[in-house]
């Protein structure tokens, strides 16, 4: 499936060293350092109510952990997925009368053109749950063959040629026992908070003939009026973890640099998709798991369910500039839970025009200082500097802020450097 288009991304003198990162399966400050190529994956959208501000603070977070690599002279090699069949979608595309894959289609479309506005990176590998069913569910064979997953019955399933139609199970315990992976291994949670998460989170805890309460499901069977495909493993469709495990194994392949997504994913989505991973191919799925922190809305968490959303796509249709929609985003740690305001982008608008005034082209920025009071080469080092350490936007931001009133003795290089880094064209 098509990305969108890639952004220009200059070359400036120097190179970042290799990014800093807080790791949560070890809750620590890690070096996300490849070995060759920077393998990322992070989770994509499942296309409805898209693009909201909390997921463009996702990308935009590991938008910038590419710019720094890339900075650093690696290669970046870069995976999504877009999860265009699931139970949320068929929801909504039921509640609005719209066909499913015509609302899918209609979202990912509007996504792409968010992130292509907002400057985002695309992934190279850009790939919808509906075009890998067959090895999805040939993972799920595999699974099954080797006693990691069992049949749940489920009477309301339609019937198979072999009986009735059953659901497909992972069986945490047993991959527990072959797999290098334990349930936890990413996430650090108890099995009481696990419980209430994975209850939370499109799990079914109280299912009755699972084996493990957390078990989490691998394969639905088909059911009247779902989409259904026909698979060695019986008519369905896949479940949520084992779609993201099955894409990131195929682009990336096994021990991957970062998996990243936001801290909602932390359980059950990458605990269990690493579980997958491991189980299907005997290496941990990822080195690094990196994840941002929630955005806010009106004194609550922004979400689809309550339907508090601020919408890239609206504020720039509003007259927004998607330079100031980054910079607000910018302007918050990356692993910090924040609440969003306009007065967010009135501040980041300013930030723009004082540092288009600054640094901006010879027609729009100021005149050069009569003598330079700051060394741009330095500038651009203590940006460098900041992001290296977790990702410190902030940082990098005020050592602009501070360029802009002091003056550089090159704000060519100034401007270069704010579209390389921090992705903002003057």
């Amino acid at each position: 499936m098509r990305a969108w288009s890639h952004p220009v991304i200059p070359s400036i003198p120097g190179l970042s060293a290799a990014p800093r990162l807080h790791d949560t399966a070890t809750d620590s400050i890690v070096e996300a350092r490849p070995t060759d190529v920077a393998r990322l994956y992070v989770c994509g959208i499942t296309p409805y109510d898209a693009t909201h501000l909390g997921h463009a603070a996702t990308y935009l977070a590991f938008d910038t952990l590419q710019r720094v690599w890339r900075d650093g002279g690696y290669r970046v090699h870069y995976a999504q997925n877009v999860t265009d069949v699931d139970d949320p979608l068929l929801e909504r595309a039921t509640a609005t009368g719209v066909a499913w894959r015509d609302l899918a289609r209609e979202q990912t479309d509007l996504f792409r053109a968010d992130m292509e506005s907002l400057g985002i990176i695309p992934p190279d590998d850009f790939v919808a749950v509906t075009d890998v069913i067959d090895d999805i569910s040939a993972a799920v064979l595999k699974l099954r063959q080797s006693a990691l997953a069992y049949k749940v019955p489920t009477p309301d399933a339609l019937p198979t040629p072999d009986g009735p139609g059953a659901d497909l199970y992972f069986d945490i315990r047993a991959a527990e026992r072959q797999a290098p992976w334990t349930l936890g291994d990413e996430s650090n949670l108890e099995p009481g908070p696990m419980l209430t998460l994975f209850a939370e989170r499109g799990g079914d805890p109280d299912r009755a003939g699972k084996r493990d309460r957390l078990d989490p499901l691998l394969w639905r069977a088909a059911r009247v009026g779902e989409p259904a495909w026909d698979s060695p493993v019986g008519a369905g469709r896949p479940g949520w973890h084992i779609e993201c495990s099955v894409i990131a194994l195929a682009e990336l392949g096994t021990d991957f640099t970062v998996q990243g997504g936001g801290s909602d994913l932390i359980f059950p989505h990458h605990d269990m998709s690493a579980g997958h991973a491991a189980a299907l191919s005997g290496h941990p799925l990822a080195q690094v798991y990196s994840h941002t922190g929630m955005v806010a809305y009106q004194g609550e968490k922004m979400s689809k369910s309550l339907g508090n959303l601020v919408l890239v796509s609206r504020l720039r249709a509003g007259g927004s500039d998607p330079r100031a929609i980054r910079l607000a985003l910018l302007a918050q740690h990356y692993r910090t839970d924040w609440e969003w305001t306009a007065q967010q982008l009135v501040d980041a608008e300013a930030r723009l025009s004082a540092w288009t005034l600054a640094f901006g082209p010879a027609d729009t920025a100021a005149g050069a200082a009569v003598s330079a009071f700051a060394s741009a080469a330095a500038v651009v080092e203590r940006m460098r500097a900041a992001l290296v350490d977790d990702l410190d936007t902030r940082g990098a931001l005020a050592a602009v802020d501070e360029a802009a009133v002091a003056g550089v003795d090159d704000r060519a290089l100034v401007a270069a450097a704010i579209d390389a880094l921090l992705g903002v064209k003057l």
